[in-house]
């Protein structure tokens, strides 16, 4: 650990107990919901040791089993369908717990196990519910497996505390080598990559390697990155899931945090939440946005979540922009600025003739696009989906919107891979930007209908009633 960089959470000095370990045999498990607090990141090294990330209350399991924990906590709820007809849904339910590390909460229907749960901290879109006094804010997370329209269910959450068990099932942690990269795995599966370099401005290809950040999307079966990487490869601006503007305009200054001309550039700066466990893996991330001189003139948390749903990866992007001095403006066209996804090179480079697109009103023919503002109405989609082969292999990756999002949402789409939509926003510091969009993954074309009703899901979640 004397070797290791240290990363602490929120970028401040206080310190919580939870920490990473450095592990070279069998993975350690993790069997708590949340892993947020102070770990070391080896330096970049070819030999660098693979490390996961573990709460301390594992190492002090022994002596946790001798002290005084809270009484179990067991809280009664109703999932309300609404008029939708639900299957593999993620559920959030804000709860108000007695303080204390809770170990584990079991989801009980009649009396029996139904299916696993997760408490995590609350993320960038539940942290305006608060905490009555003498209460700590929790989400309780949980995959509902099915429930008719109109239709509810009753369930009981017993949280418990003390030394945590060892999980029965796969669950998702945090891996890294420390080689400008931090990995979200389930069980032995890549599930997601955040790639985050220092900028090297040692030749002009170095800095075009590391001036943004982003993140690579795998095969949800396993296997293969799904994602472009940058160069060398056709547009490699365009990278995994990504998040920027090419027209961004703040004080006196107009810059491109797109293509990342000049000084601008995204730059990590700080791990501030993670989150782990069976239902769910996630971080917080906070990135520079730098302009002029490379100083920073607003700040980024992003957030990524990948829920363990089966068929597919289900992936939740939440950001947050704030500006660290007066308004910035963001603009740019459907091309180079918003929310994107960009596929494997392999794409460009092989399959771009096989590529179809699925919208609302149907399913296109192989190769056609449509792009704002040549399509005037490809604008504020609740979806849109593509459709791509990779090696043997078809894929769709399905793009949900949402009405809370920034309009009018401007539509982009390339038989190379690449697709999304951009907005025209401000953000000051006092109303800082949010958006929230859901990446849906899988194997195989989908239908309009398996889009819409994730669409759907995504607009109107069931409804959950604390009793």
């Amino acid at each position: 650990m004397g070797h290791g960089r240290r990363i602490v959470s929120g970028g401040r000095s206080r310190r919580k107990d939870l920490l990473a370990v450095a592990a070279t045999g069998r993975n350690f498990y993790n069997a708590r919901a949340e892993i947020e607090g102070t770990h070391s990141i080896p330096e970049a090294s070819p030999m660098a040791r693979p490390l996961y990330l573990v709460p301390l209350v594992l190492l002090l399991a022994p002596a946790l089993a001798h002290a005084e924990a809270p009484r179990p906590v067991t809280v009664k709820l109703t999932v309300q369908a609404g008029k939708l007809d639900r299957a593999n849904e993620p559920v959030c339910v804000p709860l108000s717990l007695p303080p204390g590390k809770p170990a584990q909460v079991q989801l009980r229907k009649g009396g029996k196990d139904f299916v696993p749960a997760q408490l995590a901290p609350p993320s960038l879109l539940t942290l305006q519910t608060k905490a009555p006094a003498g209460k700590e804010r929790h989400d309780l997370w949980f995959v509902l497996p099915s429930l008719k329209a109109g239709a509810s269910l009753d369930l009981e959450a017993v949280v418990s505390y003390g030394p945590p068990p060892k999980p029965e099932r796969d669950f998702y942690y945090w891996f890294s080598t420390g080689m400008g990269w931090t990995e979200l795995r389930l069980g032995e599966r890549s599930v997601l990559r955040y790639v985050h370099p220092r900028l090297d401005e040692s030749s002009a290809a170095a800095r075009e390697r590391t001036f943004k950040v982003f993140h690579h999307v795998f095969d949800p079966a396993g296997g293969r990155v799904l994602t472009n990487n940058g160069p060398p490869s056709k547009f490699p601006h365009h990278r995994g899931l990504f998040y920027g503007f090419m027209k961004t305009t703040y004080g006196d200054q107009k810059v491109d945090i797109w293509h990342c001309t000049g000084d601008t550039h995204q730059a990590h700066a700080d791990f501030a939440q993670l989150a782990t466990g069976e239902v769910l893996g996630r971080h917080r991330v906070v990135i520079d946005w730098n302009g002029k001189g490379k100083k920073t003139f607003a700040r980024e948390e992003r957030e990524l979540t990948a829920y363990n749903t089966p068929g597919g990866t289900l992936i939740e992007f939440a950001s947050r922009l704030t500006p660290t001095g007066g308004k910035v403006k963001l603009d740019g066209d459907p091309q180079h600025a918003g929310f994107h996804f960009r596929a494997h090179n392999e794409v460009a480079t092989k399959t771009f003739k096989q590529t179809t697109f699925i919208r609302p009103d149907g399913i296109d023919k192989p190769g056609a696009t449509r792009n704002w503002p040549a399509q005037k109405s490809h604008v504020n989609l609740a979806w849109d989906a593509m459709s791509f082969v990779l090696g043997e292999q078809r894929y769709t990756v399905a793009y949900l919107d949402r009405p809370s999002n920034p309009k009018e949402a401007r539509f982009s789409e390339r038989d190379y891979g690449r697709f999304g939509s951009y907005f025209v926003a401000e953000a000051t510091k006092e109303k800082p930007l949010v958006v929230n969009y859901r990446v849906w993954v899988q194997r195989r074309t989908m239908s309009v209908a398996e889009v819409a009703a994730k669409s759907k899901a995504f607009v109107e979640p069931v409804k959950v009633v604390v009793k």
